[in-house]
């Protein structure tokens, strides 16, 4: 997802197309909370213990397992915050979008995953989907701090207003 994020992102910036830029910025509001979830979740279960996210035969580089498990999470955070709209959604269709990645993972083949039984599994997703929506709602209030929006004052700009030069 953060691939596809940066590289709508890039297209954009090269075309400046509207279009492109709405999307970006709409995918950009789900991919920032998913990757930060992910990097929580993954780095946490690494200090915990290695293998509850790697299995035996897995072997990762440490500059790989940033690139893969902390870099695209500063990268879209540093993006969201600095570099685009306000945020466009609201904590019902964040729970939507939350649980519907938690059940897409479902498949997913981590180890921790395999040592869980079909309810505690279960649980453990649910968890994960609350804390994207914490995530969600966190990078939506820090971004009005550092942006000056959400306190009752409108919006500087809109998703997908691009102004051409």
């Amino acid at each position: 997802m953060a691939v596809i994020t940066f590289g709508l992102g890039l297209f954009a910036d090269f075309t400046l197309s509207p279009q492109a830029f709405l999307l970006k910025n709409q995918l950009a509001v789900t991919t920032a909370p998913l990757e930060i979830l992910i990097s929580i979740l993954y780095w946490g279960l690494s200090a915990i213990d290695k293998k509850l996210v790697l299995p035996d035969w897995a072997v990762i580089a440490p500059l790989a397992d940033v690139g893969f498990h902390a870099a695209p999470s500063l990268f879209l955070l540093f993006d969201i915050l600095l570099l685009s709209p306000p945020w466009t959604i609201a904590v019902l269709p964040s729970i939507g979008v939350s649980l519907s990645f938690a059940l897409a993972y479902w498949a997913y083949p981590y180890p921790i995953f395999e040592a869980l039984n079909p309810s505690y599994r279960a649980g453990l997703f649910a968890t994960s989907a609350l804390l994207m929506v914490a995530s969600t709602s966190t990078l939506k209030w820090l971004y009005g701090r550092i942006n000056g929006f959400g306190g009752g004052r409108a919006p500087r700009a809109q998703p997908g207003a691009v102004k051409e030069t």
